[in-house]
């Protein structure tokens, strides 16, 4: 397991498009999640241990995100024939584990993680209503340890602000995780 940190956001990037299956069958596509507010667009996965340690607070973050009327998508792109943790049935399974209010995806051409530079799991990429990158940060200030009365929801105010103002925070704080499984 490779622990990686994303680089800080890139000025003048703008949200590729994808059109992937969700875990109900059904096809979903960047115009699909929207948000009139922004979007928040996560690549994670089943197995990481980063991923598993923020599962008691994700879930929550992104729906109250949605109540603000930002679109919510997490995006799998792990090589599922090498990480059979990560396996569309697995998919299904670890979200309605998670209670998610939002789609979840599989890439299984990795082309939208490289779309992305996506490097880890988790990813967080917060777009303007416009669809320009804001944030590119963690979830909170506990990374995948359980929070306490002092973790800072970097993720929720990031995107709050951006709802707001159409800008996220200048200081952000990279996340971190295990490395996304390309395909050999």
């Amino acid at each position: 397991m490779a622990l990686l940190h994303t680089p800080q956001k890139e000025e003048g990037f703008y949200a590729p498009d994808f059109s992937l299956k969700n875990i109900d069958g059904s096809t979903v596509s960047l115009a699909d999640v929207k948000g009139e507010n922004g979007t928040l667009v996560m690549f994670i996965c089943n197995h990481c241990p980063y991923v598993k340690g923020i599962m008691d607070r994700l879930p929550q973050t992104a729906k109250a995100l949605q109540d603000k009327g930002i679109g919510v998508v997490a995006i799998m792109s792990n090589d599922t024939e090498n990480y059979p943790d990560d396996s569309f049935e697995n998919m299904q399974k670890f979200s309605k584990e998670n209670n998610f209010t939002f789609p979840y995806l599989i890439d299984e051409t990795q082309g939208v993680a490289k779309a992305y530079d996506a490097i880890c799991t988790p990813d967080f990429f917060g777009f303007d209503k416009d669809g320009a990158l804001q944030y590119r940060g963690r979830l909170d200030s506990s990374g995948k340890d359980p929070a306490n009365d002092g973790t800072t929801p970097e993720l929720l105010d990031a995107m709050s602000q951006i709802a707001e103002t159409d800008a996220g925070p200048a200081a952000q704080t990279p996340s971190m995780g295990c490395s996304i499984k390309w395909k050999a």
